[in-house]
């Protein structure tokens, strides 16, 4: 049985702009898929719209309305606009006749580059041999949800339920069936895999969802490794009435890969 990250959300052409993808099982948090495999098939749509192998994704963003349970599902795209060098498209999954999620995305070409330097350096993580692959029961301390067991984490302290003074979130991570090729959709499972950067905090498990997402895909998936473990790591940057703002980010030795926001409601 093919348990990888691009199986997982093939999908089949099924008239113009029309695609059929069979929701896995095995791919869950809680009774839905988890947000990055449903996000990075919404994407694998759009990029299957685009003709132009030189627009890549730029930038995805999203939201899953209700849970997208195994099964057969719709997803519908729509090309918003194509210009000389830019192509902007949005998707829908369905279920029934009920949608379930949506994304918008940009692909676009190259353009010259400016003289601006970003501000963000790389983690400084201990070596991956010097840390323990944890499995999810002990990196989260309670049962995991269904589909981490598709990733491998190797995580720096503190860790989810530890009561820290500070929440934050870091380590090496990595798709345990490792892929021949990275593309866009497999980053967005990979930024997504991760636990909230909150939960470090707290002293036993909280049930929290994500809301709305957007990632900002900075470096050309072709040029990474796929089989070499990201560095990552997360920030809660403010939290209030119950909602909370996580900044992550994906690095490839000095290679910033990916930047993602996430909005979570507590929901217990």
């Amino acid at each position: 049985m093919d348990d990888s990250f691009a199986s997982a959300t093939a999908i089949t052409l099924d008239g113009d702009l029309r695609f059929r993808w069979d929701v896995p099982d095995g791919w869950q948090q809680g009774r839905g898929a988890f947000g990055g495999l449903v996000l990075g098939t919404l994407l694998r749509a759009m990029e299957a719209c685009e003709p132009d192998p030189a627009r890549r994704t730029r930038s995805l963003s999203g939201e899953i309305v209700a849970p997208v349970v195994p099964g057969a599902t719709t997803v519908v795209v729509e090309i918003l606009r194509r210009g000389r060098g830019t192509t902007f498209l949005s998707a829908r999954a369905l279920q029934g006749d009920a949608t379930v999620a949506r994304a918008s995305a940009l692909c676009a070409s190259p353009r010259p580059s400016g003289a601006a330097r970003a501000g963000l350096s790389a983690p400084v993580l201990p070596p991956i041999a010097d840390l323990v692959a944890l499995p999810p029961p002990l990196a989260l301390g309670i049962g995991p949800p269904r589909f981490t067991r598709h990733y491998e984490y190797r995580p720096v302290p503190p860790l989810a339920f530890s009561s820290a003074a500070v929440a934050a979130a870091s380590g090496w991570l990595r798709e345990r069936a490792a892929p021949s090729a990275l593309d866009g959709p497999a980053l967005i499972g990979l930024l997504d895999a991760w636990w909230p950067a909150a939960l470090a905090c707290e002293p036993a498990p909280r049930p929290m969802a994500t809301v709305t997402f957007m990632a900002e895909l900075l470096a050309d998936p072709a040029t990474l490794d796929p089989a070499t473990s990201f560095a990552y790591r997360a920030r809660l940057d403010g939290v209030a009435d119950g909602f909370s703002v996580e900044m992550r980010e994906l690095w490839q030795g000095d290679t910033l890969v990916a930047l993602n926001q996430q909005v979570f409601a507590i929901l217990a």
